[in-house]
């Protein structure tokens, strides 16, 4: 007698485990391959209109269906679980995801170095950055819904809540209505190092992306200049310093 099976039911609870955490996985992988391709298709500022829709439907849908298996309730569009967490759990959990965040983006760093070395190490982390500020500036600006040319002021509120915002200890000098100087008092990844006795990290090339493509997608008339990065000597209160303005109109 023929008998078919999805190969699923002969696994040990343990290896069905395995299994539900290497699909979330391949969820996310997949949603990113999705965005990678219409971006190659249609260019990158077509593939974030795509995925806000694309976004949007699917969080619907997989959320729907995940609260109805673990027995959660969904207000509006948040799981309950999360409104009535206590305010000081829900920080602890916005600096554990940042945390993460971090870690990962270093993990990625060493796999590449260890096998191909620092160079394309730093090669690929730069590339990285060309996509990935601009994304999160994009996604700033619909969480905190701010309007096309939010200026100088968006730009501040927005550096709030990038995603080392809440590990790192930042801090903005004002300039005028139109300039700031944005300060990396403490940076996680530099601090540690400095604590092994190690030299800076050289990020200035990966920053020179970051800082400019995020300012450029928070509003693109802003100017994004290097005050200083390293290699570059810096001061004991900052690692790295950046200035932001928007040229006068002539």
């Amino acid at each position: 007698m023929k008998t078919t099976t999805n190969g699923t039911e002969d696994l040990s609870p343990e290896e069905m485990a395995r299994l539900v955490l290497d699909m979330f996985h391949r969820t996310i992988v997949h949603h990113t391959f999705w965005f990678r391709e219409v971006e190659h298709q249609l260019g990158f500022e077509k593939a974030l209109d795509i995925m806000k829709t694309a976004y949007s439907s699917s969080y619907t849908v997989q959320m729907k269906r995940l609260s109805r298996f673990f027995g959660f309730e969904m207000k509006e569009d948040i799981p309950e679980l999360l409104l009535d967490m206590p305010r000081d759990k829900l920080l602890e959990l916005i600096r554990c995801l940042g945390t993460n965040w971090i870690a990962g983006d270093g993990i990625w760093f060493q796999a590449v170095e260890s096998v191909y070395g620092i160079n394309d190490a730093k090669r690929c982390n730069d590339s990285c950055w060309t996509r990935f500020s601009p994304f999160e500036a994009w996604s700033i600006k619909e969480l905190l819904e701010l309007p096309k040319y939010p200026g100088i002021e968006g730009l501040k509120k927005a550096l709030k809540f990038r995603m080392y915002a809440s590990v790192n200890v930042q801090s903005m000098v004002e300039e005028g209505p139109e300039s700031i100087v944005f300060q990396m008092n403490d940076c996680r990844v530099q601090s540690a190092r400095k604590r092994r006795g190690l030299d800076d990290y050289s990020c200035k090339s990966a920053g020179l992306v970051e800082y400019s493509r995020f300012a450029h997608g928070i509003d693109s008339r802003i100017q994004t200049e290097c005050i200083g990065c390293p290699p570059d000597p810096h001061p004991e209160e900052w690692f790295c310093a950046w200035r932001f303005t928007i040229p006068e109109q002539g």
